[in-house]
């Protein structure tokens, strides 16, 4: 065949899949003047984060967000709206608290009771002493000396001022690292030493109530008097026996260093908290605009709509909550009619590993693992179900045609990861080409971790992440106290909602399905020449 006539027929056969992937720029046009000029996204979010507040899965505040997000759905005409269950465990919810140092001298601390910790039962004083503890071995050390006072488990550090600017927005630079392969890496050995470590936070709760202490308390990751709270003991009869508190780094590292000159601090803690048994299952929420053709299958988003609770849970995750929200409210208000029915999911139990949106999975799509397996709750699910082989496909597999997940924060959508997924590439990047004017263009090859479309990639569903400017959000804003409406930015948000309300149009409507990739087999270990890390 001649050369030239050979590229172009190279070149129109490379240009078919992403012609079936089309752009209707005029439906586009459509989703831009509702999605700009008639925007409620940051009502949802101001609702979300200054009316309900923190939104602990199973909390009080968790079930006020439930039942307020299903009436918003179903005032946007959306359809379907309900909630689907799955056993989580305890409610729980700080009323009030305060941390003091008494002696030598009175000192009001920042701190934070930790998530699932008992309270106090009004004001307990004890002396300090610093004690940290990593791991089983350390308990030695310290038996014995512990009776009667408040433990401070962590080592103190030093200072930890940022060498960078808190805020920041990608440049080209950045966005150009991004678009690099990552190998994956294998290792059971490792994820085997993990698993086997997950109990640590039982037994040193045992260790401590045997040794006499009367509460613990540990320092905060980052300085600039920022606190989070997490805690992951929330399961039925998993409740610690100790109250248990995170104090400020800055107010940390005065009390270890007074303790090592030999003054001995004497802290105060009064920590009101309260339980609530009265359902342990927790709830996603879901809704949908029903598709043309009930043979097609549906396209999903999601996010989750839980947060720790020393801040309002603003930023992670009531900023993709609302995008989410508000993609379905541009959809419907704009009157489309999608050929595949498009999904809305509000992820609960994210916070504690993905909890709901591994629940959904399990019930629609695919399990991991043999009958035979032992069951696992709480992060031990978490971190073993990718671990778990064979996978089987569920019926509903092969309907859930693409997913998109937003848990970023508030900042200005700059493209989409296609998670190790070439042949989604091309399509993405025609999809982004209407919004090139907002600075959305970006179409990398990384995979992306830690949320909720990590388990749909783990069964082989084409579950995506976008890609958004990182603003505060990783350097303060992420779990912490400053988690507050003030950090979301509305023009951005406008962005993301409109954006995302475009992918799923179009991939509701493409004439195929997005590429998938293979169907996820137990890998080769990656280096089977490696010692292991007791570290690790």
């Amino acid at each position: 065949m001649h050369r030239s006539l050979l590229l172009v027929t190279l070149s129109l056969g490379l240009a078919v899949p992403a012609l079936a992937q089309s752009v209707d720029r005029g439906a586009v046009n459509k989703l831009i003047d509702e999605g700009i000029n008639h925007s409620q996204v940051m009502v949802t979010a101001e609702h979300l984060a200054d009316v309900i507040g923190p939104r602990l899965t199973n909390s009080p505040a968790m079930r006020k967000a439930e039942d307020w997000t299903q009436s918003r759905f179903r005032d946007w005409g959306l359809a379907n709206v309900h909630k689907e269950r799955f056993d989580f465990g305890r409610g729980w919810q700080i009323e009030r608290s305060s941390v003091r140092m008494l002696t030598p001298r009175p000192i009001q601390l920042t701190a934070i009771p930790i998530a699932w910790t008992p309270g106090t039962d009004g004001p307990v004083s004890a002396p300090i002493i610093v004690a940290p503890m990593r791991r089983e071995g350390d308990f030695d050390k310290w038996r014995g000396q512990l009776q009667g006072k408040i433990v401070l488990l962590t080592r103190p550090s030093t200072g930890s001022e940022p060498s960078k600017p808190a805020f920041n927005r990608y440049g080209a630079e950045d966005l150009a690292k991004l678009d690099s392969f990552q190998q994956p890496v294998y290792d059971p050995e490792t994820a085997d030493r993990r698993m086997k470590r997950l109990d640590f936070a039982k037994k040193l709760d045992a260790f401590l109530k045997a040794e006499g202490a009367v509460a613990w308390a540990q320092q905060s990751r980052l300085d600039g008097k920022l606190v989070h709270g997490e805690g992951y003991l929330f399961g039925v009869g998993d409740t610690p026996a100790l109250p248990g508190v995170e104090i400020a780094a800055e107010d940390y590292r005065r009390l270890a260093r007074l303790a090592k000159a030999g003054m001995t601090p004497t802290l105060e803690i009064d920590s009101k908290v309260s339980f609530d048994d009265s359902d342990r299952n927790a709830y996603n929420v879901i809704a949908e605009i029903p598709g043309s053709d009930p043979k097609a299958g549906y396209v999903m988003a999601g996010a989750h709509l839980d947060s720790w609770v020393a801040g309002d849970g603003a930023a992670d995750n009531g900023a993709g909550t609302a995008m989410i929200m508000e993609a379905a409210r541009i959809l419907s208000a704009t009157g489309v009619r999608p050929r595949r029915t498009i999904r809305f999911a509000l992820w609960v139990g994210e916070e504690q590993g993905l909890l709901g949106s591994l629940a959904y999975i399990e019930q629609h799509l695919a399990t991991r693992g043999s009958a035979g397996d032992p069951p696992a709750t709480g992060l031990a699910r978490y971190y073993g179900w990718s671990q778990r082989w064979p996978i089987t496909p569920r019926p509903g597999w092969g309907e859930l045609a693409a997913y998109f997940n937003l848990d970023n924060g508030s900042g200005k959508i700059r493209g989409i990861y296609a998670e190790n997924n070439p042949a989604v590439v091309p399509i993405f990047r025609e999809w982004l080409a209407p919004f090139a004017p907002m600075e959305a263009t970006n179409v990398v090859i990384q995979k992306t971790g830690g949320t909720d479309h990590v388990f749909m990639q783990a069964i082989g569903v084409p579950g995506f992440q976008f890609i958004q400017d990182p603003l505060d959000y990783g350097s303060r804003v992420h779990h912490t106290s400053i988690d507050t409406f003030d950090h979301l930015k509305g023009d951005d948000m406008r962005q993301g909602a409109t954006i995302l309300a475009s992918f799923l149009l179009n991939a509701a409507n493409a004439d195929k399905a997005l590429p998938r990739p293979p169907m996820p087999t137990r890998p080769a270990v990656t280096d089977p020449y490696a010692y292991p890390d007791d570290d690790e």
